[in-house]
């Protein structure tokens, strides 16, 4: 048997598993980019925790650890997703990331703007999906959605306290000790 060829009862295999739904090549391609984009979010993370480190902020510097750690896990999630379905894991370049920014405010501005870059990648997926009656994809992005909107939340209101502080050295040492103490989430008003 080839592979990536058509088996004699009809069913596509492609790297030797069978395909139950054959995947659109334009929604296959954007999970592909997804993926590159988790990794290079993990990368940009990891950066950041490298610079908190450097100043001795370890709580900033645990926090954006434990995001790199769970950016590089969702782009396990989108390469086990292709996988199941019987789709190749193309590995998009990862870039380097950023590492000099000009103050507090700046670093927390870009983590925001890359949880929104995210959160709308996987809005455009999502599309994609239903456009192609993909339902399977819908059903996988759901709590991926969920906790993105979550991380953006956390993105947010970090920026907000931070802005709420006026950028007062005292305020960055007692918003590190919160991340530190993981007391530093948004408030919730239902149980």
């Amino acid at each position: 048997m080839v592979l990536g060829t058509q088996h004699a009862t009809g069913t596509l295999l492609s790297g030797g598993r069978p395909v139950a739904q054959p995947m659109q090549e334009v929604l296959l391609e954007a999970l592909q980019q997804h993926l590159a984009m988790e990794l290079n979010a993990s990368s940009a993370y990891w950066a950041l925790a490298v610079w908190f480190a450097e100043r001795d902020l370890r709580g900033f510097s645990r926090t954006f650890k434990a995001e790199s750690d769970q950016e590089r896990n969702h782009a396990g999630l989108f390469a086990d997703y292709l996988i199941a379905r019987g789709q190749p894991v193309v590995l998009g370049g990862i870039h380097a990331p950023k590492q000099v920014w000009n103050d507090i405010e700046d670093v927390l501005l870009s983590v925001f703007q890359m949880e929104v870059d995210v959160t709308t990648s996987l809005h455009q997926l999502y599309a994609l999906a239903e456009q192609s009656g993909d339902v399977r994809t819908t059903v996988f992005l759901d709590p991926l959605i969920d906790q993105q909107t979550a991380s953006e939340d956390e993105a947010a209101h970090r920026l907000g306290r931070w802005r709420l502080a006026g950028g007062e050295s005292a305020a960055l040492l007692i918003l590190d000790a919160e991340l530190e103490g993981g007391k530093a989430t948004p408030s919730k008003l239902a149980a």
